[in-house]
C-alpha cells in the first residue's frame, strides 16, 4: 500500500492527528471454513461499518465472509448474482466507511460485461446491479478487457479499455464515475503507436479524475530506450504527451505515483548506463501539474556503501540487478520514499533474472480478443498466487528504503536484511507495509528454528530503523502471507494465513 505522508508522515487519507511510535500489540485469527482450502481465491475488501469483509471465490461460487472485531464470523453472504461456470474474469473492490463497490467483469458468449454492485457492512448487496459497459469481442476468449482505478480520495473511479486491433492506432475508451457510480464523462481517444515495439505502462488516476500513464519503446525483454508519459484530462477528449529525456540512459520499469497534495506526478525507474548493463541507480521525473512543466529530471547513483549493504550474495557491481521497485511514497513536503526488494528464482537448470521474466514477458502483446491491458495495474503481476510444480526455488531477499528531498537529493537510506525462499510458491515471501502515522512498518516472514515467524521492522521519518519485539499472539501453527495483507484502518491490518492447509485471516492491531 503506497500512501501519501504529511511532513511527519501523517496519513492524510485517514486524517491522523497524532504521531506516536507503534508496536503490534495483538493478533487475532479467524477460523477457516471447510471451503477455505489453498485453492481459494480471495480479496480483502476492507473494514465496513466496523466489520471486516473478505471476498472468496472457489469452484464457481462466490461469497463474502463477514468478521467482527474478534474475527468471529458473523455471516456468509452468497453473491449469487455473480456468474458461475468460470465466466468471471476479474473482480475489484473499492471500500468506503459504510459500503464497498464491487466492480467485476465476466464473459457471456461473445460479450464481456463490466458490472458493479454495492455491498453493505453485512456483506449484502444493496440496490440493483449496475451495468457499466459492454464489449463485443467476436468470439470466446476469456481475456481481461477492463481496468479499474480509484483516486486517492475515493471520489473518482476510472474504467478504461484499449482496443489494439489497429497496431498503429490504439483506441482507448474511458469512463469517469463519481463516488455514487454516476457517469461523469465517457471518452474515446486514439493513441498513436508509432513503433512496433511500443507499449503502454503504469496507469494512475488523480483526485481530479485525470488519467496518467506511460508509453515506452522496448524490444522484447530489453531495456526501455525511449519513453513518454501521457495525461488524459477528466473533462477533455485529447491527450497531453510529454517525452522523457533518456537519450543516454536505459530504463527498467517506469512507475507512476500521483502526489495529489502537491499536484505533481512522480515517475521513477531503475536506470542503466549501458544497454543490458548493471543497475546503476534511480531515474526521476517530476511533473508539476499547475505549472505544466517538469521540475525534476535527474538520476541518483547508488553509492558503494549502499551497494555493499544491499548486495546479499551478489557482487558490488551487480548488487541491484535482482531488485524491483515495490513502493513509492510521497510526502507533503514534496519529498518521496522508494522501497525495493531483491527477487529472483534458481533451479538445477538455470537462474531467472529480469531479462527472462519468470512468467513470460509482462509487456503483454495484444491478445486474441484485440484488447490490450497493462500488467502494471494488474495486482496479480506482483502478488499472484501460484504453485509451481517444477524444480524452482523462489527467493525474496533484502529490502532497501531510500528517502529523497523534493529536488531528488538523497536524504537517507536503509537496508533490511532478509533471506526468504520457497520451493513450491512465493505466497509466503516478500513483505507488506503498515503505515501507523509516525512510522512505516515492514512486515515479513523470517525463518527461525524451522518456523516462519512474522517480523516487524519500522522506520521513522528521520530514517531510524528499528526491529520491533516479536509480535504478540504469534502461533506456530499459522504461516502468514504478508504481501496479500491490507491495511484497513489507521491501526489495523488484515493478513491471510495458512493453517493446516487451510486459509484463514489474522487481524493485527497496533497501539
Amino acid at each position: 500500500m503506497c500512501t501519501m505522508f504529511g511532513k511527519k508522515w501523517i496519513i492524510s487519507v485517514l486524517a491522523m492527528s497524532m504521531i506516536m511510535p507503534a508496536t503490534a500489540q495483538k493478533i487475532i485469527y479467524s477460523d477457516p471454513d471447510k471451503d477455505d482450502t489453498r485453492r481459494l481465491n480471495f480479496e480483502i475488501v476492507g473494514k465496513i461499518n466496523g466489520n471486516f469483509l473478505i471476498y472468496k471465490y472457489v469452484r464457481n461460487k462466490s461469497w463474502i465472509t463477514v468478521l467482527d472485531n474478534d474475527m468471529k464470523q458473523l455471516a456468509r453472504e452468497e453473491q449469487d448474482y455473480v456468474p458461475a461456470n468460470d465466466r468471471v474474469i476479474n473482480v475489484d473492490f473499492f471500500p468506503y466507511s459504510d459500503h464497498a463497490y464491487m466492480v467485476y467483469q465476466y464473459q457471456k458468449r461473445n460479450v464481456v460485461y463490466c458490472m458493479a454492485s454495492r455491498i453493505d457492512g453485512n456483506g449484502k448487496k444493496t440496490g440493483d446491479v449496475i451495468a457499466l459497459d459492454t464489449t463485443h469481442i467476436g468470439f470466446a476468449a476469456n481475456n481481461k478487457i477492463y481496468s479499474v482505478l480509484s483516486s486517492e480520495d475515493k471520489k473518482r473511479i476510472g474504467i478504461f479499455k484499449i482496443n489494439s486491433r489497429n497496431r498503429r492506432q490504439y483506441l482507448m475508451t474511458t469512463l469517469l464515475l463519481n463516488d455514487k457510480l454516476e457517469l461523469l464523462k465517457k471518452s474515446r481517444i486514439e493513441i498513436p503507436m508509432e513503433e512496433r515495439n511500443e507499449h503502454l505502462g503504469d496507469f494512475s488516476l488523480d483526485n481530479e479524475g485525470d488519467i496518467i500513464f506511460s508509453k515506452f519503446l522496448r524490444t522484447g525483454n530489453d531495456n526501455i530506450s525511449s519513453a513518454s508519459f501521457i495525461i488524459k484530462k477528466a473533462a477533455e477528449d485529447t491527450l497531453i504527451v510529454k517525452s522523457l529525456n533518456i537519450e543516454k540512459t536505459w530504463l527498467d520499469e517506469i512507475h507512476i505515483k500521483v502526489d495529489n497534495y502537491n499536484k505533481r506526478y512522480f515517475l521513477s525507474s531503475f536506470y542503466y548506463k549501458e544497454r543490458r548493463g548493471n543497475i546503476d541507480g534511480f531515474y526521476f521525473y517530476i511533473w508539476d501539474k499547475v505549472g505544466q512543466q517538469p521540475i525534476v529530471e535527474n538520476i541518483s547513483i547508488f553509492s558503494d556503501e549502499l551497494r555493499k549493504e544491499a548486495r546479499g550474495d551478489a557482487s558490488m557491481k551487480t548488487a541491484f540487478n535482482d531488485y524491483f521497485i515495490r513502493n513509492i511514497i510521497t510526502r507533503r513536503d514534496g519529498g518521496f520514499i522508494i522501497g525495493s526488494e531483491a527477487y529472483y528464482t534458481t533451479s538445477r537448470f538455470n537462474s531467472w533474472n529480469r531479462w527472462d521474466y519468470l512468467y513470460g514477458s509482462p509487456y503483454l502483446s495484444p491478445g486474441f480478443n484485440n484488447y490490450y491491458y497493462s500488467p502494471y495495474y494488474d495486482r496479480f503481476w506482483w502478488g499472484g498466487r501460484s504453485v509451481n510444480n517444477q524444480s524452482v526455488r523462489h527467493h525474496a531477499d533484502n529490502i532497501t528504503v531510500l528517502s529523497f528531498s523534493n529536488t531528488g537529493q538523497l536524504e537517507w537510506s536503509n537496508v533490511m536484511g532478509k533471506s526468504q525462499f520457497d520451493d513450491q510458491s512465493d505466497e509466503l515471501l516478500s513483505y507488506q507495509l503498515m503505515n501507523t502515522g509516525g512510522q512505516i512498518h515492514f512486515l515479513f516472514n523470517q525463518l527461525e528454528r524451522r518456523y516462519n515467524l512474522l517480523t516487524d521492522y519500522s522506520i521513522s521519518p528521520e530514517g531510524q530503523m528499528t526491529r520491533n519485539p516479536t509480535l504478540k499472539n504469534l502461533d506456530k501453527g499459522y504461516e502468514f502471507m504478508p504481501k496479500f495483507g491490507k491495511q484497513v484502518s489507521a491501526k489495523q491490518m488484515i493478513m491471510p494465513c495458512l493453517y493446516r492447509n487451510y486459509i484463514c485471516f489474522a487481524k493485527i492491531d497496533y497501539n
